[in-house]
This record gives structure tokens, sequence and C-alpha cells, in this order.
């Protein structure tokens, strides 16, 4: 079993020696979490995704809608990274852009969380330079990042509610948490502050409210958010598969294309999505149309809104970089 050699870093991460492992599951003082395809399925059975309830047997209606847990987002994600499994040569400049607040140099001896893992991208990335990776996704995208990390020896993967963890506080050196909090039902800068138990430092993402651009950009984020609300909910693969290559062909390219005959003149920030697309695939573009469009919950921040978390947090470093907004707090 992947987790034979691992007990010692289990009883580490749930605070407790109790801690036994057996084909099917492992058990953590004295509750029992199944385990499938070296993945640790944290979640609470109301919260099983379909497939999962049938790998495992079981009967049921899967992922009951609370105040709290979105069925229909874990399902989109969990569909998102299936459809793009590939961790892509531009992930890794991203990866850079993403961490450049972090000293990645003093990770080497560090136990680092992906919260949200997704694919996997950026925990492939970043796992030859921490000692110990722990990844968790509330989706079947986990099971991606599983394979995609087929080759890591110092990796835990567990399905889990990144609300209801059973770990002990400072379970982790760093906490990274790229793109998932805005999609939550619940205030993500709350869900940012909530993280503070789990580590001293926290690398955030979170979609920004376009203060600091021009007025036109909220003009067509406006137009493009009535067309996301109309076909967010519909969840049919051959829909979905169209939707993202026209919307990548009449929308993400035309502007790219726009952005790169103002370069000359100065003006292409003044384009939007030519800044961070303008040297991505389109399979990197149309992944990020999938994410964009197919989402319910969409949450946006202002950087005035940000710095509100030092009323929790000792430090908040905004970067300036791309993506906007993506912060490092520390406690």
């Amino acid at each position: 079993m992947y987790y034979d050699d691992k007990i010692d870093m289990l009883r580490d991460l749930f605070g407790t020696q109790e801690v036994t492992l057996d084909d099917g599951g492992l058990t953590a003082a004295g509750q029992r979490y199944p385990i499938v395809d070296d993945v640790i399925v944290l979640l609470e059975p109301a919260q099983y995704p379909a497939n999962l309830l049938n790998r495992l047997g079981l009967s049921g209606q899967a992922s009951l809608a609370t105040d709290e847990f979105s069925p229909d987002i874990q399902h989109t994600f969990g569909e998102e990274w299936q459809e793009f499994p590939d961790i892509l040569a531009e992930h890794e400049q991203e990866f850079r852009g993403y961490f450049d607040v972090v000293d990645l140099d003093g990770l080497a001896d560090k136990r680092v969380c992906d919260l949200g893992c997704g694919n996997g991208r950026w925990a492939h990335l970043l796992q030859p330079r921490v000692k110990e990776l722990v990844l968790v996704d509330f989706s079947e995208a986990v099971f991606v990042a599983r394979r995609n990390l087929a080759a890591a020896k110092n990796a835990l993967f567990f399905m889990g509610d990144i609300k209801q963890l059973p770990f002990r506080a400072d379970f982790a050196d760093l906490v990274y948490c790229i793109g998932v909090l805005h999609h939550l039902p619940t205030n993500a800068l709350s869900e940012v502050r909530g993280l503070a138990k789990y580590a001293p430092r926290l690398l955030i993402y979170l979609y920004s409210a376009l203060d600091g651009h021009p007025v036109h950009f909220r003009v067509i984020f406006a137009l493009v958010n009535v067309l996301r609300r109309a076909v967010c909910n519909i969840r049919n693969a051959t829909f979905r598969w169209i939707f993202t290559w026209v919307a990548m062909v009449l929308l993400y390219l035309p502007m790219i294309a726009i952005g790169t005959l103002l370069r000359p003149l100065g003006l292409s920030a003044r384009v939007p999505l030519y800044d961070f697309y303008h040297d991505k695939t389109l399979e990197r573009i149309r992944q990020d149309v999938y994410d964009r469009f197919f989402t319910r919950i969409e949450q946006r921040f202002s950087r005035i809104e940000i710095a509100t978390l030092q009323d929790t947090f000792a430090k908040v470093t905004i970067s300036d970089g791309l993506p906007v907004w993506h912060f490092l707090c520390e406690r």
C-alpha cells in the first residue's frame, strides 16, 4: 500500500498516534476513511460524488447541497480536470508568477499543503522542492492529481472539504489555495481567515474586482457575466466541449489579436485578456474558458478589501504581478 511507509506522516498530520491502515482504508482516532486509488477520502458520505459512491459500492444520493457545500461546483471542477488533465509547459511560468511572494528555496525541509489541488499542476512543480506535500481537493480532480504525481514519494492525497479537515492545528508550514475560495458559497475573505489555523503562512489567489483597470474592462466583464450565468448550469458534456471552443475563438482570440496589434503603440495592457493569455496555448485558454463559464459561484475582491485581512494576520503581502490578486498572509 502506498501509505505503508507514511504512517508517521499521517500520525503527525492527524495529531494522533492512533492511526492504522488496512486494505480498504485508514482509521485515525477511531474515525475510518476509505482509500481509493491512493486517495484518502475525508468527505462526509453525503458529500460523495456519484462516481465515488459507485466505486465504493454504496447507494444513496450523491453530494447533498448545504449552505456551505455546493455539489454543482464539486461536479464542475471534477469534470474540468478530467477534461484537462495534462500539466502544460506554460504552467511553469504561471507557477513562478503565483509563488513570487514565497521563498521557494526555504521550503526544502517544510511540509506544504495544496488546498484545492485540481489536476496537481502546482504540486507537480513544487513537489521536488519540499520535504512533504499534502494535496486536498473536494472533487474527483484529486484522482487526476494522483496520476500526475505518480512518481512522487513525499505526497499525501486527500479528497476533502477544506472547511472540515480533520487535521491538527498548524499541520503545515505553508498552505496555498489558488483560485478556489472565490468559488465557495461562503465569503472568501472569511475563509482565508479560517485557514489561519492550518499554517503560519498562506498563499492565496482570489479573483480581482478589476479595480485599477479602465472602465471598459468592467463593462465587458458585466456583459460576459450575463453569458456565464446563462450557461453555467448546463452540464451536458458535448455542450461544454463546443462552448469552450466557440468562446475561445469568438472572445479570447480576438482580444489577444487586438492586443497584439496595439502592442507597438504601448496599448496592449488596455485590452482585456491580453496580458495573461497572449503567450498561452489553445488548450490552456480553453481550460480557462471552462473554468470561467461553468462555475456558478464567482466572488471578486479589490486590493483594499484584501488588505482588511490585516485584522487577522501580522502581514499581508499583495503581489503586483499577474495574476491579480495573489497574496501571502503571515501570522
